[in-house]
């Protein structure tokens, strides 16, 4: 049975992952600072989370897949968020990346099917209105994901990363009740992906799946973004 890690796996995207790894066979542990099933962790935490890691992979007996997926959102252009919001948010999307990455490779270097898979964003190479300090921190974990798969290839360890566009999750319903208009505000979005409407967690979780048990796959952003990126439509 192959053993997996998943952060952020108690809601959103991160439990659908759960949620589909355990239907292929994967024995999973939940790394989540809400987990009621996993192990509790915070990624701006590096002793808790060597700790967390290693209780996970004394529970799964090992480990050969480690999904990132922890992070927050950010709202704003460059004026609108404060030094110690920078530091915070790339504390937890990029650089909490690397802390549970860090304390995997052990577990992974002894695998025979090990992947990291990331959960960037359409964000990292499409500008968004609004959002220069998340687009910013997942900017990063795109190419941290590329300089990871170029130092892990020959140690048998593959890395990639998945791009979602909008994704219905819980983070935009904050953003949509915040909204003055919520209905009008999710016809935006809805309009903004070319397939004219928001993905669903289960949709970026089949991409990480793929990329997590795909073999000869590394070095990789697939976007799961309804067109977003790379389709250029006429308007209607």
């Amino acid at each position: 049975m192959s053993r997996a890690i998943v952060t952020g796996g108690a809601s959103g995207i991160g439990a659908a992952v759960v949620s589909q790894l355990r239907e292929r066979g994967f024995d999973v542990v939940v790394l989540d600072r809400d987990a009621s099933d996993g192990v509790v962790v915070d990624v701006t935490d590096a002793a808790a989370v060597d700790a967390a890691v290693q209780e996970a992979a004394e529970r799964l007996g090992g480990i050969d897949v480690v999904v990132n997926n922890a992070g927050v959102g950010a709202a704003g252009t460059v004026a609108d968020n404060s030094d110690e919001e920078w530091h915070r948010v790339f504390d937890i999307n990029v650089v909490g990346m690397v802390r549970v990455s860090r304390a995997a490779l052990p577990f992974l270097r002894e695998s025979s099917s090990a992947a990291i898979v990331n959960t960037c964003s359409v964000a990292a190479t499409a500008g968004l209105p609004q959002r220069a300090l998340y687009s910013a921190t997942k900017g990063a974990v795109l190419s941290l994901t590329l300089a990871m798969a170029a130092d892990h290839v020959r140690e048998g360890i593959r890395v990639n990363c998945v791009a979602p566009g909008t994704a219905d999750t819980p983070w935009i319903g904050r953003l949509l009740d915040a909204a003055e208009d919520p209905d009008a505000e999710r016809a935006a979005l809805n309009a903004r992906q070319p397939m004219g409407r928001l993905v669903s967690a289960e949709e970026v979780a089949e991409a990480i799946v793929y990329l997590a048990t795909s073999t000869a796959t590394t070095g990789t952003v697939l976007h799961v973004d309804g067109g977003m990126q790379g389709l250029r439509l006429r308007p209607q």
